[in-house]
């Protein structure tokens, strides 16, 4: 690796450091540094979102099996969230605080409707090639992000929980849930 990447690399990591100990001071006190609670948590959710979508895509452009790629993709998830996990709880499990621009998160071109287009792209590939015959892909979408996000969020806040093996655990999760929405069950 050259000066100038490495370089790079270190401004990416230092910033990747500010962003994890504000999700962090979020998570533990609300605010120090932000106009509001609202601000900071709209760039955590911002970038957080934008991440995740960007490496949800990644795996959405992958030739192959588009059931395979959903697994692949859910799995990814988990991962991203246990990867960082002051990020997914400013976003996914702290209350919305007011002044929260919620508006801003529920525009087709928002990170967070783009990483979950990825769950909606995967199921509708699945179901044009017949490895899904579930009867609302809407409904199929979500229930698969509900259980992705329900055993991250586990993993995140029961680390003292005896978990038989957690890449078992996730895999289990991510199996069971496409295996229920494959048949029609969603």
């Amino acid at each position: 690796m050259g000066v100038k990447e490495r370089k790079l690399r270190q401004k990416r990591l230092l910033r990747q450091e500010i962003l994890d100990a504000a999700s962090e001071l979020f998570v533990k006190e609300g605010y120090l540094y932000f106009k509001d609670k609202a601000e900071l948590l709209e760039q955590v959710c911002y970038e957080m979102f934008s991440r995740l979508s960007q490496h949800l895509r990644a795996i959405l452009e992958q030739p192959g099996d588009p059931l395979e790629r959903l697994r692949r993709g859910l799995i990814a998830y988990v991962h991203f969230g246990l990867d960082n996990p002051h990020h997914y709880r400013a976003a996914f499990m702290m209350p919305i605080p007011d002044g929260f621009e919620k508006e801003k998160y529920i525009q087709p071109d928002s990170p967070g409707l783009q990483a979950f287009d990825f769950l909606r792209r995967c199921v509708f590939d699945c179901i044009s090639v017949g490895k899904m015959h579930c009867q609302d892909p809407e409904l199929a979408s979500q229930t698969l992000w509900c259980g992705v996000h329900g055993v991250t969020s586990l993993l995140i806040t029961r680390t003292m929980f005896p978990w038989v093996d957690r890449e078992q655990v996730i895999e289990s999760v991510v199996d069971t849930i496409i295996t229920g929405v494959s048949r029609g069950t969603a």
